[in-house]
């Protein structure tokens, strides 16, 4: 932790920036909680990575978090990586522990954590649609909390058999890679479904290819896109009778993880959705 003399930095580290509601939700936790922390975003190009991260540690930040396309090369310009940072390769958080900077990933964290508002994970079947930077974090954390099958889908098996063999091999989680064939129709008795794919980012009319007839109200869905929050998914759930989770809950639980592990305050969550609703114009 830096000097409390000095007034404690975070940045955010992306290429592109524009358009991340990150700092305009942290600056306003900030104030609400009579912080005098700043927040600020930086557009790093891949060939500065490695210099940006030196600056922050030689300049005392506090932490920050990574966007793309720096999720995957980060960590190795980093002290150490948390858990599911190191399994899978991907850091989307910074947090300075005495002078060094670590890796932590929050994002399969917040899905987690958005999810045990409903339901243990312990014990369930669950379907994982994708296999890129957020689907693996998603399965490694319902694979850390006990989930009893993941069914990794995608178009992709040199990614996606991987990702199947990881949650097998070192967790011990029954897995299994199926290749994305549209539509897909879920397996009788699924708990969970999560949507970690792209498929609807700032389009509400996009289809994630899905059988949905084979959705039941038993099942739990959770779609990461949080622009727009109601997805095709989300609403075609909902009126099959399914509790669903949106993209934006899964943005509010991962901000409000992050301001924890950084001020160790928990944040207002009324205040986190009202600075995000506002920059989003939702």
């Amino acid at each position: 932790m830096a000097d409390v003399s000095l007034q404690p930095i975070l940045a955010l580290l992306g290429c592109p920036v524009a358009g991340n509601p990150t700092q305009f939700m942290m600056e306003r936790a900030f104030a609400h909680h009579g912080l005098d922390w700043r927040y600020i975003s930086v557009e790093v190009r891949p060939e500065d990575l490695a210099d940006a991260v030196r600056g922050m540690r030689a300049m005392g930040f506090v932490g920050g978090n990574c966007a793309n396309p720096h999720k995957e090369a980060i960590g190795q310009y980093l002290a150490r990586l948390g858990s599911t940072a190191e399994m899978t390769g991907v850091v989307n958080l910074l947090l300075r522990q005495e002078d060094q900077l670590v890796g932590e990933n929050t994002e399969g964290r917040a899905v987690l954590e958005a999810i045990r508002q409903r339901l243990d994970p312990t014990g369930r079947r669950c379907v994982v649609l994708g296999d890129g930077r957020l689907a693996r974090a998603v399965a490694v954390e319902l694979a850390l909390a006990g989930a009893e099958q993941i069914l990794i889908l995608s178009r992709n098996p040199a990614s996606g058999r991987p990702l199947a063999n990881l949650l097998l091999d070192r967790l011990e989680v029954a897995a299994q890679h199926i290749l994305w064939e549209e539509p897909y129709a879920l397996p009788p008795q699924t708990d969970l479904l999560i949507h970690a794919t792209s498929i609807g980012q700032q389009n509400p009319e996009a289809r994630v290819p899905l059988d949905f007839s084979s959705l039941t109200d038993a099942t739990l869905v959770v779609d990461c896109q949080f622009l727009p929050p109601q997805t095709h998914l989300v609403q075609s759930a909902a009126q099959r009778g399914c509790q669903t989770i949106d993209g934006l809950e899964v943005l509010l639980t991962r901000a409000a993880i992050d301001f924890r592990l950084w001020t160790g305050i928990d944040p207002n969550q009324e205040v986190l959705r009202e600075a995000v609703e506002e920059f989003l114009e939702l």
